[in-house]
């Protein structure tokens, strides 16, 4: 596939994510997908993993601790076949009721139309703070 045909797997990401689409979300990623998350302090989820079945696991997990209220892909840069996404993110603790906004840098490698691994960064210590101390008023 080429750098444009990598973009729009990675857009379809972004698209079935926040519409709710988890089947068409898990289908864009290979069967032996891996993912690549940091830690999440004060949630006891496996943010690292390798296979379709685990990313639904972690998804079904997270709905339980996170709500996100905005994933904002802003800029996608393909090469070869690997897609950069920068954007930002706002999630609210389901734990606590506080929030935290932060930027993230995701990187992509499709191969055959298919998300081959996911690598994430983003404030890990901003989200560990909103799961931690009495829930807001």
């Amino acid at each position: 596939m080429n750098e444009q045909e990598n973009t729009k797997v990675a857009e379809q990401m972004y698209e079935t994510f926040n519409s709710g689409d988890v089947e068409g979300f898990l289908n864009l990623f290979s069967e032996d997908a891996s993912w690549d998350s940091p830690e999440l302090e004060n949630i006891p989820l496996e943010t690292t993993f390798r296979g379709r079945d685990k990313l639904a696991e972690f998804l079904t997990g997270l709905v339980e601790y996170e709500e996100f209220l905005k994933i904002e892909p802003q800029e996608f840069i393909a090469q070869n076949d690997r897609v950069v996404i920068l954007g930002e993110l706002h999630v609210r603790s389901k734990i606590t009721g506080k929030e935290y906004k932060t930027g993230f840098a995701h990187i992509v490698r499709v191969q055959g139309g298919e998300v081959k691994s996911f690598l994430e960064y983003f404030d890990n210590a901003a989200a560990g703070r909103s799961h931690t101390g009495a829930k807001a008023a």
